[in-house]
């Protein structure tokens, strides 16, 4: 299994960009029954100019590892609303595990989930059943860690993470927000799925395919 250098990082950013870019509208249209309607607009954006960044920065032979700093540094001046801190933070987190690194092994890689749930709790002072993003990166980074104990491999442990990242998207219909500024409307919010939530499973899904479409180029 060979590990993922700058130009692989870089593919996934581009395929998560694609993916959130693609659901920029029905983002929007749940963003919009809860907040103001900008949420895809945000992470389209976003990870447009990650992605352009990170292809840039690796063009100019930046490490892999340390690509995830300026990921974070591009999102967040594309992205200047709450969102924008919260991912900031997140890919900064992953970026402090694999600093200087040339290259990164396919099942470290999965161990960011954990970052990101770390950092987006510590910036957003929320918790899971807050109705945020937090109740899918959490349940998703708890899967990839019980997969991890297992001894299971990469794409097992992604796989764990989309299903809980599915069930944990899903599960914010039932909750009220709050946190964040849909908490302003309380029991309004009941019955909507969270955008935060929903944008969060793309991105973890994304990585999922992008993975496995790794491994596979890589198998053959």
């Amino acid at each position: 299994m060979r590990p993922l250098t700058a130009a692989d990082l870089t593919d996934l950013f581009r395929l998560m960009a694609v993916r959130i870019d693609t659901e920029r509208l029905a983002l929007g249209a749940l963003d919009g029954a809860i907040g103001d309607a900008d949420h895809g607009n945000s992470m389209a954006e976003g990870f447009s100019a990650l992605a352009h960044a990170c292809a840039e920065a690796e063009s100019r032979g930046v490490a892999a590892g340390d690509l995830f700093a300026i990921a974070a540094h591009a999102f967040l001046g594309a992205v200047g609303a709450t969102t924008g801190p919260l991912y900031a933070s997140a890919f900064l987190q992953a970026g402090q595990r694999f600093a200087g690194q040339a290259t990164i092994d396919p099942v470290d890689l999965t161990e960011i989930l954990g970052d990101f749930s770390v950092a987006i709790a510590q910036r957003g002072k929320a918790s899971p059943g807050d109705k945020t993003m937090l109740d899918v990166w959490t349940p998703a980074a708890r899967a990839v860690a019980e997969a991890r104990s297992k001894g299971s491999g990469a794409i097992a442990r992604l796989d764990g993470a989309v299903a809980a990242a599915i069930e944990g998207r899903e599960a914010t219909r039932a909750m009220v927000a709050a946190a964040g500024r849909a908490a302003r409307l309380g029991p309004r919010t009941l019955g909507h799925v969270d955008p935060g939530a929903a944008s969060a499973a793309i991105i973890i899904v994304a990585l999922r395919d992008g993975m496995t479409a790794f491994l596979a180029r890589g198998s053959k």
